[in-house]
């Protein structure tokens, strides 16, 4: 009898393990997402890197699944004829104190292989970017952007016709795991599997609950802000320029990138989100909120990063502050080339219960059920990477 496959959860991760169930051939797979499109949460609010591997620990799955996924990822967007653009990618010191962790990313990107990476001086940096400002940097040639939206809606398309199932408006509520057998109840309908593989990103906890898993990592929403460039402007940034990012301080600052279609947006930020899905200062979830709060690990947590929560919530709600740091990289941004905001994006960020942020990609296994419980940058570049490593590892199967 053919196996039953449920994946939960409809972001570039899920639909990318679910099409390399689906091409085996040899299950029946079917898709649960509570919304009423595919890439509605993280896949959909990125800002479109496929990255190259500069920032991973060597060694760590990050480093591994980067690496490999990118790669993949450009491949797809040949065969499917969706945009891939190699714009390449600038790491600036603003200064001689950033230098040492300059050093210590080129330490990492050469160990991960990051493909044409070069030192640069300030007279090579101009010559990439001519409007950056610093004192050093890195470049990237390779890293590249993309459309994650496009991708996740070709590989839901891609299920569909080798006879797969993308079910939207399945909104989990319950999920009950016998010996080799689950049963996923949604509204008015439950389904059947054998195997269930929990892809849900900022609700990845939640689900981890309902089928017996522990209460740790949490989910601590971060929201990421973004600002769009002026379009007269552009010429102010030929591809990406990212700041030296603290290792202190699991996000990478305010930066710039010129997406796939040649906007350019300016962040994102970290602000402490409000809600699971919160996209704004105005989605509020009271539930949400005191479940971070009452987290045994929110004191240290709160210790340990009160300085940088607080500038990056005074940036949020005071637009000069936020400019003041994009400023930094681009000395002849003014403040009326940052127009608007575009639209926000929510980290789902593992948070353990002694306050630590989880960095690498974390997997649980409980009897039938595989449960992603943390996914965050470089997932969707390395999604279909992912996949072959869930396949392999946690369901015996061969991609």
């Amino acid at each position: 009898m053919t196996e039953r496959i449920g994946i939960v959860g409809a972001g570039i991760v899920g639909l990318a393990i679910a099409q390399a169930l689906a091409r085996t051939g040899d299950f029946d797979v079917t898709v649960l997402e509570k919304e009423a499109r595919v890439a509605t949460h993280q896949t959909g609010h990125n800002s479109g890197v496929v990255h190259a591997g500069l920032y991973y620990q060597p060694g760590s799955l990050k480093a591994e699944l980067c690496a490999r996924g990118r790669a993949q990822i450009r491949e797809y967007c040949r065969e499917h004829s969706l945009p891939y653009r190699e714009t390449g990618k600038l790491v600036v010191a603003l200064n001689g104190d950033e230098v040492p962790r300059l050093d210590e990313i080129e330490r990492r990107s050469r160990f991960n292989a990051v493909p044409g990476l070069a030192r640069l001086s300030v007279e090579r940096l101009r010559d990439i970017e001519p409007h950056a400002a610093g004192v050093a940097a890195l470049h990237s040639p390779h890293t590249a952007v993309v459309d994650y939206a496009a991708i996740a809606e070709t590989m839901a398309n891609q299920i569909r016709k080798a006879g797969g199932r993308v079910l939207l408006n399945q909104e989990v509520t319950a999920v009950q795991t016998s010996a080799g057998a689950c049963l996923v109840s949604t509204a008015g309908t439950t389904h059947a599997f054998d195997r269930l593989v929990v892809c849900a990103g900022l609700h990845s906890d939640t689900i981890a609950k309902l089928v017996g898993a522990s209460d740790s990592p949490r989910i601590l929403p971060f929201r990421g802000e973004y600002w769009s460039l002026a379009p007269e402007r552009n010429e102010l940034v030929r591809g990406m320029i990212y700041p030296v990012p603290d290792p202190a301080f699991p996000f990478l600052g305010v930066h710039f990138t010129r997406g796939v279609y040649d906007e350019i947006h300016v962040g994102p930020n970290a602000v402490p989100a409000l809600a699971r899905e919160g996209y704004s200062w105005g989605r509020i979830s009271v539930r949400d909120t005191w479940e971070s709060l009452r987290w045994p690990g929110a004191g240290k947590l709160a210790r340990d990063h009160w300085r940088m929560g607080g500038k990056e919530i005074a940036a949020s709600v005071y637009k000069p502050l936020y400019f003041k740091a994009a400023q930094a990289f681009i000395p002849e941004l003014r403040p009326s080339d940052l127009t608007h905001r575009t639209t926000a994006g929510v980290r789902a960020q593992a948070w353990a219960r002694d306050g630590s942020l989880l960095d690498d990609f974390a997997v649980d296994q409980v009897g039938p059920v595989t449960v992603l419980r943390n996914a965050p940058s470089p997932a969707a570049t390395s999604s279909m990477a992912i996949a072959e490593h869930v396949l392999s590892r946690y369901l015996g199967i061969q991609p």
